[in-house]
């Protein structure tokens, strides 16, 4: 009797065992789900905002936004590419940061080429030149406001020649469109191949931050540049590592990463980084991901989103250059964040969070190697 008694208890313990793991595995499963819902950017039904347009410098396309709000408008630059292959960028703005109303019909700034050598010395060729479809010019810029002051970053491409640009104005002469105004361009760089630098949007510790790298041997780790003046930052040899030269490395979600995205955002978890990065097997499609870095040091990655939070699977994502998502621009308005980003090389596009709800799911779904981090931040 004993041991028949034994044998159930027995029995009875491996049952709940199995229950439990069975429950535990379908509830983990659920939370993933959860977790990754949260996560994915809602695309708005009016994508693409923006698309080409009549004008010959809109011509062939507008996509890669920059950002800011100011007097409670959202207010866009970003990059055209006309039928010479050349980029220059353009403005609009929204009361909503939805529908664009305020859309200018000429170029805001049209940058020099960098080598000093005029355009019509060469021939557009799409096959040649294919960075996002032009040539030459101002791409992909970022803008962050600091001291009533506002500030684009871009880069410079002429010949192959990638340099980082800046322009900036003051916030009183960019709310009334002056923008002759520009101060600029100043080079920041003195590399050869120089990418998708950004400024944070304050300075940090009396510096401005320059936000040059996102890939170190630390996988914890960016590359931030602190100066004084911005005017003489290339004149120092600032250590950038070229995506293009770094072999796959597992981390996160995806095996390359590629580059930042916009500027980064100030929240009470961390200041908030996307970035665009490949999944293993698909190095030709750019997905978005999220970071969390160290609001005192933020050098410090805190901790990762474990999924993509956008990936390029919309029709507009795909009718161009097939499977690009390209961020530039972020705000914050009324608790919600807005991703402004180009899609296929062609057109501009606009996705949003809740934004404590999609920090919170970043922090929970954070990898496991990161527990330190994370206890830093909940």
């Amino acid at each position: 009797m004993s041991f028949i008694f034994f044998i159930n208890i027995v029995a009875m313990i491996f049952s709940f065992f199995v229950a439990g793991a069975l429950i535990g595995a379908i509830f983990s499963n659920q939370i993933r789900k959860k977790l990754s819902d949260v996560l994915n950017l809602l695309r708005s039904t009016y994508n693409p905002i923006l698309k080409p347009g009549t004008h010959p410098w809109t011509a062939e396309a507008v996509m890669n936004p920059a950002a800011v709000v100011i007097n409670n408008r959202t207010h866009l630059v970003y990059r055209a590419v006309g039928g010479d292959g050349v980029s220059r960028f353009g403005y609009a703005s929204s009361l909503d940061g939805i529908l664009f109303d305020d859309i200018l019909p000429y170029p805001v700034y049209a940058a020099v080429s960098p080598s000093g050598l005029p355009n019509s010395r060469r021939i557009y060729s799409p096959v040649m030149y294919p960075s996002g479809g032009s040539w030459g010019g101002a791409e992909d810029p970022r803008m962050v406001v600091i001291d009533g002051r506002v500030y684009v970053t871009f880069n410079m491409f002429d010949n192959w020649t990638l340099r980082i640009g800046m322009i900036s104005m003051s916030e009183k002469d960019f709310i009334a469109k002056n923008f002759g105004a520009w101060d600029g361009p100043t080079i920041l760089s003195n590399g050869q191949r120089e990418k998708n630098w950004m400024l944070f949007p304050e300075k940090i510790n009396g510096k401005f931050a320059v936000l040059h790298g996102i890939i170190d041997p630390d996988e914890n780790r960016v590359r931030i540049e602190y100066t004084d003046d911005l005017k003489t930052l290339a004149q120092k040899k600032v250590d950038t590592i070229d995506p293009q030269t770094v072999p796959d490395k597992k981390i996160s979600w995806h095996v390359h990463v590629r580059s930042a995205g916009p500027p980064p955002i100030k929240t009470n978890k961390g200041w908030l980084v996307l970035y665009h990065a490949h999944s293993e097997g698909e190095g030709d499609r750019y997905k978005l991901g999220a970071m969390l870095l160290d609001l005192n040091d933020p050098t410090k990655v805190l901790c990762r989103a474990t999924t993509p939070i956008l990936s390029p699977d919309a029709q507009y994502e795909n009718d161009g250059k097939p499977g690009i998502v390209y961020a530039g621009g972020a705000v914050i308005r009324d608790k919600k964040l807005y991703v402004y980003y180009g899609g296929a090389d062609k057109v501009v596009c606009v996705a949003t969070a809740t934004l404590n709800a999609f920090l919170d799911a970043i922090i929970a779904g954070a990898e496991p190697h990161l527990e330190e981090q994370k206890a830093q931040i909940i």
